[in-house]
């Protein structure tokens, strides 16, 4: 790494509001230049749940308590003992967290934040998010892709990926995955480093870095802002020589302020507090030390027996020795030259509140957004070779099995019995694959939260780009794999157009059974209860389905059950395409008729009707209809719950007229049980159009919702 002096590659750019195509150019939109953050009498309150589900008690927990503070261009660090405390007092400042429950006024240069303030200021959290499936420079071309100007040429943004590179040691790794955690983390802060945001969030900057390293990334920052930019980042425990770099600290525990000021400024606030401070030690030890109330000097202590009496009166002592430190800066020389700051840039905003933070704004228009997480998440499914490979042997394996079995299995009285038990099984394979397509999102989630409120992209077309991406390859190979390899040795009655007609219902009912999980999970951080509800959906219909084949029909009184079924449709529709038009008896001697007789069915279409299945065109083509119809609907869902904001917005408008000590989750239920019942699950069978008008209503909701958010 090059000394602190040389300069850095990368200046701090003027943003040009024309750069910025569909973004609204007033101030509170752009940000330009310098940016000095205040905060101004910062709490924060949180509503919590007590207790079992029949009996919950709400209380609301003040979690940051009245903070002020500054943060200029340069290095502003952010400790305390609880790494809760101390993200959270970050994410706050960022605008990472729920506004609802902040109490209080943070300004950018005096003015209230902007709207879009995720998306004009960089933020790295802690758990890396850069995608190991894809080289170092494939993360940091997605980034400046999707968050550079479109304005920009091919080799501007080149050439700045190539500087980032330079700048973080990356260059010689730039072909390489990100599979290791401190590699993934170094490439997670390119990620924003191209972007050239005048704020940069850090939360824990160094968790994940070796020494060496996090002391060249601390370094890279800081000469940074040396050039303008505003650094803010939470950091743990930080040796001395990276201490010693920052140009402001702040303090936090039990979410007060024990200090806030320059940073080589706090060991002499400790010292006038009446702490003796040993040269060799480390000054953030030092101060961690003491706020956590002197724990090295309790360890000290003679072992007597009584341990709950030892953390008893840590306990007590924390608490004392925070209550006096935070007294103790509220009357500090620190603390009135901080107010004395903090006065001018409050200014008119004394008697208004800051707006809502809430609007995610994109520099790139919606195909060129789908394009790049179209490419990103093929690269993704192709990143698993092993994984892939595995995965297509055990299918031709068992595809093998499966139709060598049935093929010696063939007997002249039950070939149509046989012919369907194999389309059967398909169908139970189609099923059962699809429950892990659930897990598409999931997966996923962290990083398109990130990515989403960072100004990456919309939500639609990350929700097609993954779809076309992943999911249809994911299920198509599979699918058509087995399907071709079991019908090839057990034998096909269908002519060509017959067998691709029948690819293409395998297809729909493999996407249709794959829609079900992915609504299920989509919004999902514990996926094993709708797993197993998915799971148990799949069995429970796949029963009746089976029963139905062999009885001829479903069970008095349960027949509604098939309309809910999407098994039923997709059977339903490879037995039409299978039997239609075969004749099984031409080829058999009247000899074997004979021994037959009491079993044989001679037409397809004689075991279509004993199965209670319109023989017409539509009888067949309507199966398609309705699992089209399952697959739009489920997927709405799976859209809507990928707008977190969006529902976050509606969920607090039906309590902002109660005060924010009566926040309950009652309250969220009562407003979501009220949303589910505008929605009904149709009969598609008895109410096709009704189906086709609730999906375009769900549809209608996710764009109007989308097109809010731009």
């Amino acid at each position: 790494m090059s000394s602190n002096n040389d300069p850095v590659t990368i200046p701090v750019t003027e943003i040009n509001p024309s750069d910025h195509p569909g973004m609204d150019t007033s101030d509170q939109n752009i940000l330009t230049g310098e940016a000095v953050l205040s905060f101004h009498n910062i709490s924060y309150l949180e509503t919590v749940q007590h207790g079992v589900a029949c009996c919950k008690k709400t209380s609301v927990i003040e979690r940051l308590s009245n903070i002020s503070g500054i943060m200029k261009a340069g290095l502003n660090a952010i400790m305390g003992p609880n790494y809760e405390r101390r993200s959270l007092l970050l994410d706050v400042l960022a605008a990472r967290k729920d506004t609802h429950g902040l109490l209080g006024d943070i300004l950018i240069n005096g003015k209230p934040r902007p709207a879009n303030f995720m998306c004009t200021s960089g933020y790295v959290p802690q758990n890396a998010v850069a995608m190991f499936t894809v080289t170092v420079r494939e993360n940091i071309e997605f980034s400046a892709a999707l968050r550079l100007p479109m304005t920009m040429t091919r080799e501007e943004k080149e050439k700045r990926i190539n500087e980032v590179l330079k700048l973080l040691h990356l260059d010689e790794v730039a072909n390489v995955k990100p599979r290791p955690i401190e590699l993934r983390k170094r490439t997670s802060i390119a990620m924003e480093l191209v972007t050239e945001h005048p704020i940069l969030f850090f939360d824990d900057l160094t968790t994940g870095l070796e020494w060496s390293t996090a002391t060249d990334v601390i370094s890279v920052l800081r000469r940074m802002s040396r050039r303008g930019r505003t650094i803010i980042f939470s950091i743990h425990q930080p040796p001395y020589s990276i201490f010693r770099l920052f140009d402001s600290l702040t303090l936090v525990a039990s979410g007060k302020v024990m200090f806030h000021g320059p940073g080589q400024e706090a060991l002499e606030f400790f010292k006038s507090a009446g702490y003796e401070y040993d040269s060799h030690n480390n000054p953030a030890d030092f101060f961690l030390d003491i706020i956590n109330g002197g724990f090295s000097a309790l360890l000290d202590i003679e072992e007597d027996g009584h341990d709950v009496d030892k953390y008893k009166e840590l306990s007590e002592r924390q608490h004392q020795v925070r209550e006096n430190l935070a007294n103790m800066y509220a009357q500090s020389s620190s603390y009135r030259k901080m107010r004395t700051e903090l006065y001018p840039l409050l200014g008119e905003q004394k008697t208004r509140r800051s707006s809502a933070l809430e609007e995610i704004t994109c520099v790139t228009p919606f195909w060129h957004q789908l394009w790049w997480i179209f490419c990103r998440s093929s690269k993704n499914f192709l990143g698993f070779p092993w994984v892939s490979g595995i995965q297509v042997i055990i299918i031709v394996v068992l595809a093998l099995i499966v139709g060598t079995t049935f093929r010696v299995l063939r007997n002249v009285c039950f070939e149509v019995q046989t012919r369907a038990g194999l389309l059967f099984l398909l169908t139970v394979f189609l099923c059962l694959t699809s429950v892990s397509a659930g897990e598409l999102f999931v997966i996923d989630r962290n990083r398109f939260l990130h990515e989403h409120t960072s100004g990456y992209y919309r939500v639609s077309p990350y929700f097609l780009g993954k779809l076309l991406g992943e999911l249809v390859p994911r299920r198509l190979f599979p699918s058509v794999i087995f399907t071709g390899i079991v019908f090839s040795i057990a034998g096909v009655n269908t002519d060509v157009k017959g067998f691709f007609t029948m690819i293409f219902t395998v297809m729909i009912l493999a996407y249709s059974a794959s829609s079900l999980p992915l609504c299920f999970k989509a919004g999902e951080n514990a996926v094993a209860v709708p797993t197993l509800f998915v799971t148990l959906y799949f069995v429970f219909m796949l029963v009746f389905s089976g029963q139905s084949l062999y009885s001829g029909s479903f069970i008095p009184g349960l027949s509604w059950i098939q309309y809910l079924s999407i098994p039923h449709y997709g059977f339903t529709a490879l037995m039409h395409n299978e039997f239609m038009g075969q004749n099984f008896c031409l080829e058999n001697n009247t000899t074997e008729l004979s021994r037959c007789h009491n079993y044989m069915i001679c037409t397809g279409e004689e075991f279509l009707m004993s199965q209670g299945i319109d023989l017409s065109s539509w009888g067949f083509w309507e199966n398609h209809v309705a699992l089209a119809c399952i697959m739009i609907i489920l997927l709405s869902f799976t859209y809507v719950q990928l707008l977190p904001y969006k529902k976050a917005e509606v969920l607090r408008s039906c309590r902002r007229n109660f005060t924010l000590a009566t926040w309950s989750s009652h309250n969220i239920c009562s407003s979501l049980h009220k949303t589910g019942s505008l929605i009904s699950t149709p009969k598609v069978g008895e109410g096709l159009n009704r189906t086709i008008l609730h999906s375009a209503e769900l549809l209608a909701i996710g764009i109007l919702w989308e097109r809010d958010s731009l």
